[in-house]
């Protein structure tokens, strides 16, 4: 929980900065791809994040680092402020809010759509537009195929969960046959 409530404070910050400035998207660029690089090398992150290695050491990597990766000088003094408070191992949790934070400033939904088999390209954008509708917004959609739902299909929107798989109606049908033979 500090993690989110620490994630939440610094990725305001950068937001506020970047609704001034204008950069926003720019931030959120900058900060994905530093994220992405420390994921992808683990060792790095490790040598930035790990109290046991000297902070001096590990500060002259950041700033290295940040100079190769050619950051604004925004982002070059947020990473550096991170490290300077102790917070540069939420780095991660502070992109991912960040990037919540500026699509809802786009107008920006995400959802999850599954569905029990692979669907054409015009089906799906139907569905993103119908999504789009209802909500009065920007959908942006991630698609994933899982046949164990038989068929129909899932969608998440935040926390609304339209559910119209069979596997859902086959359990809830089960269920209400269940309670009937109780009675």
């Amino acid at each position: 929980m500090i993690s989110l409530r620490i994630a939440r404070r610094y990725a305001k910050a950068l937001l506020t900065i970047g609704r001034e400035d204008g950069q926003a998207e720019t931030y959120k660029e900058e900060l994905g791809g530093f994220v992405k690089l420390l994921e992808e090398q683990k060792e790095l992150e490790q040598t930035v994040s790990n109290p046991l290695y000297d902070a001096e050491s590990r500060k002259k990597v950041l700033q290295v680092l940040v100079e190769r990766l050619g950051l604004c000088k925004v982002m070059a003094s947020f990473l550096l402020l991170l490290f300077d408070k102790g917070r540069i191992q939420y780095v991660k949790d502070i992109y991912t809010f960040y990037g919540k934070l500026t699509d809802e400033l786009a107008n920006i939904v995400r959802a999850d759509f599954v569905s029990a088999a692979d669907l054409p390209e015009e089906t799906i954008e139907k569905i993103r537009a119908a999504l789009s509708q209802k909500t009065g917004k920007e959908v942006k959609m991630e698609v994933s195929v899982d046949p164990a739902l038989i068929g129909g299909a899932v969608t998440k929107i935040g926390d609304l969960v339209l559910d119209g798989s069979v596997r859902t109606q086959l359990k809830s049908l089960k269920e209400s046959l269940q309670r009937s033979e109780n009675i």
